[in-house]
C-alpha cells in the first residue's frame, strides 16, 4: 500500500512536470509563429492564418522543436528556405540595410523639411 502511494505521487509530479513543459513548448512555438510571415496572406503572421502555407509552417516549426533546435536555429531554417522576407525582424545584412534605413532616411528627410518650413516662416515674420 505504501508502494502504491509513492508511485502514485511520483506518476502525479512527473505528470504535472510534463504539462509544464508542453505549455513552455506551446508558448514557445507561439512566439516563433508569430514572428514568421505568412508567405500566402498580406499583413499576417502565420501564428494567425489559416493558409495551407501556414500550416504547412506550423508543422515544420514544431518538428524542429521537437528536433531539440533553438529559436535561431529555426529561423535559419526557414530563412534558407523560403528567403529573408519570412522573418518579421530579418538580420542586417548587404540584402536588408534599405529595410533598415529607410525609415531612419525618411525620418532625416521630414525632419529637414519641417525645420526648412519653420525657417522659412520665421524669416517671413521678420520681414
Amino acid at each position: 500500500m505504501k508502494t502504491l502511494k509513492i508511485f502514485l505521487i511520483i506518476s502525479l509530479l512527473t505528470g504535472f512536470s510534463q504539462l509544464k513543459s508542453d505549455e513552455k513548448n506551446n508558448v514557445f512555438k507561439n512566439e516563433i509563429l508569430k514572428n514568421i510571415r505568412c508567405l500566402i496572406c498580406q499583413g499576417q503572421s502565420v501564428y494567425d492564418s489559416e493558409s495551407d502555407f501556414a500550416s504547412s509552417v506550423k508543422l515544420i516549426v514544431d518538428k524542429k522543436i521537437n528536433e531539440g533546435l533553438v529559436e535561431e536555429q529555426i529561423y535559419e531554417f526557414l530563412r534558407k528556405k523560403y528567403g529573408d522576407w519570412v522573418i518579421y525582424d530579418p538580420k542586417f545584412n548587404k540584402n536588408t540595410y534599405i529595410l533598415w534605413l529607410l525609415p531612419i532616411l525618411l525620418f532625416l528627410i521630414g525632419g529637414a523639411i519641417i525645420y526648412k518650413n519653420i525657417l522659412k516662416k520665421n524669416n517671413e515674420k521678420s520681414l
